[in-house]
């Protein structure tokens, strides 16, 4: 099974099971050993490639154990520790992980609770395993910008010096990201003042300071939906239909009428599909050929922004969401998902889909 489609399909019997993993042994069998063996690529059988409750005595520590040691080439690489899912991600209660690195060859540890993964290296002091994770993967909501780093942790692609070397970027950029987040949904008071200030000329009372916090957490919102509407609207090529075949006067909006355009809103789950059917197909097409065009109805993505190489089509707006793909005479086949997530499933006909233009 290809890297994107088992990381999809564990991403859906994670959501299918989180209710019943109850266990940390339960999370370790469901996931995370599904996850080393189907999507890292490594024989969870032979421990000359996966050692479980590997040994780990460090100085007076004795007959501590990490849940799994990945080996190659004879050396341990990969630490991971599992938790319950559900479970917090914290350090403090990883102790032997944080031990054993300090005097293993690993320069990766991974501490998962099943959905959420964190992966770790020592950017910060050699041989120290760092506080923060450089990579985040959340299999209920996986980010297409985390899975190239991810890939070159897997069997057939292992590539430790690339990891290592843009791990610092991704620390920084994952905890920035982190950053923006929380400010958005509760912004810090010393922001909230220097925007005021911007834009308000009373004094600043608790009182003030107070509405402003609401009106500020508004804005960057509605600040953020417009962006996301400029770049796919502008940046990929517009609002033209995505597909060459019949559609109505609405549906049309690269024909529309300014009324009828400025009611195609390209929403944030939109963007998520974009860019995973982007990062799937990539393994086939350059990058910068493949765009997106909203409509009202659907948004269409394209190769090469071309009408007659519709890739799929994402109808998202409505309660049930549904993929459309194409067959080799450019019939589409729309078939309902659950989450954005799911497009993940059906990778290998993207590929195909790519490779027939």
């Amino acid at each position: 099974m290809a890297f994107e489609d088992a990381l999809g399909d564990l991403s859906t019997k994670v959501a299918d099971y989180v209710a019943t993993l109850t266990t940390e042994e339960a999370t370790k069998t469901a996931v995370v050993l599904p996850f080393i063996s189907r999507v890292l690529g490594y024989d969870v059988f032979n421990p000359a490639e996966v050692v479980p409750e590997f040994v780990c005595d460090v100085g007076t520590k004795k007959g501590e154990k990490i849940d799994y040691a990945i080996v190659r080439d004879g050396k341990v690489q990969v630490l991971v520790e599992a938790k319950k899912i559900g479970e917090p991600l914290n350090l403090a209660h990883a102790g032997q992980l944080v031990r054993y690195f300090h005097v293993s060859n690993a320069r990766i540890a991974v501490l998962t609770n099943g959905q959420l993964w964190h992966f770790y290296t020592d950017l910060d002091r050699p041989n120290l395993m760092d506080e923060q994770p450089f990579l985040r993967l959340d299999l209920l909501n996986i980010d297409p910008y985390a899975l190239p780093e991810l890939r070159k942790l897997t069997k057939d692609e292992f590539d430790l010096d690339s990891v290592l070397a843009a791990a610092e970027e991704l620390k920084y950029v994952s905890a920035v990201k982190r950053a923006v987040n929380d400010m958005f949904v509760e912004p810090p008071d010393d922001f909230v003042r220097l925007l005021v200030s911007r834009v308000y000329q009373g004094p600043i009372t608790a009182k003030v300071r107070e509405l402003f916090t609401g009106i500020v957490r508004k804005s960057l919102a509605q600040f953020v939906n417009d962006r996301v509407n400029d770049r796919l609207k502008t940046a990929l090529q517009g609002h033209a239909p995505a597909v060459g075949v019949t559609a109505t006067p609405v549906e049309r909006a690269g024909d529309a009428p300014d009324s009828l355009r400025d009611e195609i809103e390209t929403t944030m789950e939109e963007v998520d599909g974009f860019n995973i059917v982007r990062a799937i197909v990539v393994s086939d097409v350059d990058y910068a050929r493949v765009v997106a065009r909203d409509t009202k109805s659907y948004c269409g993505i394209l190769l090469d922004d071309n009408n007659r190489k519709p890739l799929c089509r994402l109808h998202f707006n409505r309660t049930q969401k549904y993929l459309g793909l194409f067959d080799e005479n450019k019939v589409e086949e729309r078939i309902p998902i659950d989450r954005v997530g799911d497009i993940y499933r059906y990778a290998d006909r993207l590929r195909e889909t790519a490779r027939q233009y």
